[in-house]
């Protein structure tokens, strides 16, 4: 009586089997084969968009970087397209600050000090002159210059403006994410902001 039938046996055999010889297979797996964006699966749960290099880049000379504002989120593709990273950023705050385009990475500074525009001075002249490196400096712990004046890619002060409009025209993500995205990018690393 405990035994099984003789059908649910076979069964039961076969699929142990199937998942033993699948096994070694899965475990070799080291590619994820990506689906292309589609209308179906633009936006995933976090209002992330699928992107592809290829629709915004002709090559991946020195890398690229996407920043996505409407999704605010920034994608990083390696030359060698061995590394995709996708960070969650922070964005402009008004369609006035935010410049779109093709540009590229022109200087990178650690530790940098932040000195306000003078556009930011008009707005708010109280405003210090600087602000050091540290916990309380706007830009973070690393700064990536864009070829266009007052912008760039860097860490942020406050966790808490990821994700939102939050920025004088930058594009900020967490410290930890742009500490990597130092390392990885060099001196003319392609950058869009769409």
């Amino acid at each position: 009586m405990n035994e099984l039938p003789n059908r649910r046996r076979v069964l039961a055999f076969g699929m142990t089997a199937a998942t033993a010889l699948a096994a070694p297979s899965i475990l070799r797996a080291q590619e994820v084969t990506m689906v292309a964006p589609s209308a179906a699966n633009r936006h995933n749960t976090a209002s992330f968009r699928a992107q592809r290099w290829q629709d915004h880049f002709q090559n991946l000379r020195k890398g690229a970087i996407l920043c996505d504002l409407e999704s605010r989120v920034l994608h990083y593709w390696s030359e060698d397209e061995s590394l995709y990273l996708v960070h969650p950023s922070s964005v402009p705050m008004s369609e006035e600050l935010t410049r779109r385009g093709y540009t590229e990475i022109v200087l990178k500074r650690r530790n940098p000090t932040w000195i306000p525009t003078p556009n930011m001075r008009e707005r708010d002249p109280t405003l210090p002159r600087s602000i050091g490196p540290g916990p309380d400096n706007p830009l973070g712990t690393r700064a990536l210059n864009l070829s266009w004046q007052y912008y760039r890619i860097h860490g942020i002060d406050l966790v808490e403006k990821i994700g939102r409009p939050a920025s004088n025209g930058c594009v900020g993500i967490y410290n930890e994410n742009i500490e990597r995205l130092f390392d990885l990018v060099e001196i003319g690393t392609q950058v869009r902001l769409l």
